[in-house]
């Protein structure tokens, strides 16, 4: 639907409108569509500026994301029951550490990614994502969002790899490895260059994706967004549930395995799934290098027997 159709519609309610007139004004002449999308359609009418609208939405919902899913996990790492799910339960952060990581962050967020977020709408609409109503149907926005996370992964395994060069790990990538048994909230503790280089991962598949297909909407930009923030942000956890996702989806990677990468400081590379350190031999821990010593046991013998 058309912005410009609602717009006459709300006219005559002037500059000082609230919120609430726009809101009532769009459920009046868009009845067919649901709560959600009135509510999407009256914020856009009611800013009057969409590059505007889309930055302080982008913005707010990062932020109560975030800290909101790190919240639990700050909760479960001050509950001594929960200990025996830690992986590395001898290292719990202090309140200090969480809270100096907590600052950064913040920091970084108003500073470094805030920036990006602002210029998101302008450069989307520019390749053709639409913003309007109504959504895309669930099936569309769930097909883009797996996509999405196959997408990604790759770049964030072939990257985060790169940065664990020697120069390259030294001036950009050794501060995310500043906790060595990580915690929800050091999921984007990272210096600005790693805060862009991997997060262009997440915000350029969909841009490329736009690009190629001219079929993408900022909702499912969003709800992507967001599930990749309780990823990353569970993975940085420090705790391996029963019910934890990779124990039905043996392919996710999951706490256990992103755990590992910041406890041996070398392998897990990538973010969301287990096939590329397992197909290229980057996988960390005892069983995987207890495979790796048996293959070369087992090529010696080979050569030995020639």
């Amino acid at each position: 639907m058309a912005y410009a159709a609602l717009n006459s519609t709300i006219g005559g309610l002037g500059s000082t409108a609230t919120f609430s007139n726009v809101f009532d004004e769009v459920s009046k002449a868009a009845v067919d569509l649901n709560v959600a999308e009135r509510l999407w359609a009256s914020w856009y009418l009611w800013m009057q500026n969409d590059t505007i609208a889309t930055g302080i939405m982008s913005f707010v919902m990062h932020e109560l994301v975030y800290f909101g899913r790190s919240l639990p996990w700050i909760i479960i790492d001050a509950i001594p029951f929960f200990n025996k799910w830690k992986l590395q339960n001898t290292k719990v952060p202090t309140w200090r550490e969480q809270w100096e990581c907590a600052a950064l962050v913040l920091i970084s967020h108003c500073t470094v990614e805030l920036p990006q977020i602002w210029l998101f709408h302008p450069i989307a609409t520019y390749f053709g994502m639409e913003y309007g109503v109504p959504f895309p149907p669930a099936w569309k926005i769930a097909m883009q969002i797996v996509i999405f996370f196959i997408l990604e992964d790759a770049w964030h395994y072939w990257f985060h790899r790169a940065l664990h060069y020697g120069p390259l790990y030294k001036s950009i990538h050794k501060l995310h490895h500043t906790y060595s048994a990580p915690f929800g909230l050091a999921a984007e503790y990272a210096s600005p260059i790693e805060v862009m280089l991997l997060g262009f991962g997440i915000v350029g598949c969909p841009i490329v994706w736009t690009l190629v297909t001219n079929d993408f909407h900022l909702v499912t930009m969003y709800l992507w967004i967001v599930l990749r923030l309780f990823q990353a942000i569970d993975a940085h956890s420090g705790y391996d549930f029963p019910w934890s996702l990779r124990h039905i989806l043996p392919f996710w990677a999951g706490a256990d395995h992103h755990d590992l990468h910041h406890e041996r400081f070398i392998g897990n590379y990538a973010s969301s799934f287990r096939w590329w350190d397992y197909c290229l031999d980057t996988e960390a821990g005892e069983a995987a290098s207890k495979k790796r010593r048996e293959r070369k046991l087992a090529e010696i013998r080979a050569k030995k027997a020639q």
